[in-house]
C-alpha cells in the first residue's frame, strides 16, 4: 500500500521518491490510499503514473481510492484515471 498524506508538491517529490520504489516491488495490487491527502499537484500525478505504467507491465493493477472531491479534479485534469491499469474510487461522501 502506497499512503499520500498532507500536501504533495513538487517540493516533497524527492520525499515520496523510495516509497514509489519500494511500491514497484510489491505483490499483488498497488493500492494508492488518498484519504488523508489535502492537496497535490500534477507531479504526484505524474509520479503515479509512471508508477502504474510499471506496474501494469509487470502484470499487475493500481487501485486509488479515498480521493477527496479536489484531487479526484486533478486526477480526472491529467487523465490518471484514463490509463490502463488504474482504477479510481473516490472517497465516500460524508455524511449528511
Amino acid at each position: 500500500m502506497l499512503r499520500c498524506t498532507g500536501d504533495e508538491d513538487r517540493s516533497t517529490q524527492s520525499l515520496r521518491r523510495q516509497a514509489l520504489s519500494r511500491a514497484l516491488h510489491a505483490e499483488g495490487p498497488l493500492v494508492v490510499d488518498l484519504n488523508e491527502l489535502a492537496f497535490a499537484d500534477p507531479s504526484l500525478m505524474v509520479d503515479l503514473a509512471m508508477v502504474s505504467r510499471r506496474v501494469r507491465h509487470a502484470g499487475g493493477i493500481v487501485h486509488i481510492h479515498g480521493a477527496q472531491p479536489q484531487i479526484l479534479r486533478l486526477i480526472e485534469l491529467v487523465g490518471l484515471h484514463r490509463l490502463p491499469g488504474v482504477v479510481v474510487e473516490p472517497a465516500a461522501p460524508l455524511p449528511a
